[in-house]
């Protein structure tokens, strides 16, 4: 009677045993660099308490460069979710072959997860000044990117179609599923009511689907707020975007403040923490439609 409590004991741990490495691993990478940024953010460089670097985000170029941020955010985040929401809804419904949706989320289970430097280097290979497309389009047809249609790779929208390559399959494997989650009950009984297609979308589906639509809007904002290498990669600092000027405070130079970068660092964490929390909370508003 008494080795069962103990037995017990013992096994309840080794339960908890393959969760360890996932621990430390999130523990090492994740919570203690956030806490260090978070408490760098509020020191001087002698350590001491300071409300100086949040107030120095005033100055400079900091406000605009996180200005430039969120519309970029913003712009690719918005078109994410046009395009990703059309493609999603293309297979779902059938508008495209069955045999599509498989290799589709395959493709963006792997794309929504293809930043950093290889990406930035992609683009650069097909749409910088020596890129394949911008020789194509030069040689054969005459066509100067930047000069005929404006388009620079190292612009905004050059950075905001780079985005775009992780942000549209991330919206199709979030939207997809709410899109299943419609059912056909739904739509015949708008039909036999003798509503048309376009008063079931607009009056039923929108209605149904806008929490989750609004909260994938809010991820992506978050997640391309949040890059920082596929920027830096990219347009290094021809472009005033947050990444860029964070880089520039904390590499070390003789003009550097690490302190200001923890200071916008954390700046980027509240920006990405908010939209995050809206996610999380309309996408709980949306599951409780769709189950």
């Amino acid at each position: 009677m008494n080795q069962a409590p103990s037995a017990r004991r013992f096994r309840l741990p080794l339960t908890w045993v393959g969760l360890m490495p996932f621990v430390i691993f999130v523990t090492m990478f994740l919570i203690l660099p956030t806490m260090h940024i978070i408490i760098g953010a509020f020191q001087a460089s002698d350590g001491s308490f300071t409300l100086q670097n949040l107030i120095d985000l005033q100055n400079g170029t900091i406000p605009s460069s996180y200005w430039i941020s969120v519309k970029i955010s913003f712009a690719s985040a918005g078109l994410g979710c046009i395009i990703g929401f059309a493609m999603a809804a293309a297979v779902v419904f059938g508008a495209v072959p069955s045999w599509v949706k498989s290799p589709l989320l395959t493709f963006s289970g792997v794309a929504s997860n293809f930043a950093g430097v290889p990406l930035a280097f992609a683009f650069l290979a097909t749409f910088g000044p020596v890129g394949l497309v911008t020789l194509f389009l030069r040689n054969n047809f005459g066509i100067v990117l930047q000069r005929d249609l404006g388009f620079s790779i190292l612009s905004f929208w050059g950075l905001t179609v780079t985005y775009l390559f992780f942000q549209i399959p991330l919206m199709i494997l979030i939207i997809a599923p709410a899109l299943e989650g419609l059912k056909k009950e739904w739509r015949e009984a708008a039909e036999v009511l003798g509503a048309t297609a376009t008063q079931y979308w607009r009056m039923v589906a929108f209605p149904i689907l806008f929490p989750s639509l609004l909260g994938t809007f809010a991820l992506l904002f978050a997640n391309a707020f949040g890059a920082v290498a596929t920027a830096i990669a990219l347009t290094g600092s021809s472009l005033n975007i947050v990444p860029i000027q964070l880089y520039a405070q904390i590499r070390g130079d003789v003009l550097g403040n690490p302190n200001l970068g923890y200071a916008m660092a954390f700046g980027m964490i509240v920006v990405t923490a908010i939209a995050n929390i809206i996610y999380i909370w309309l996408r709980i508003r949306a599951e409780r439609w769709l189950k």
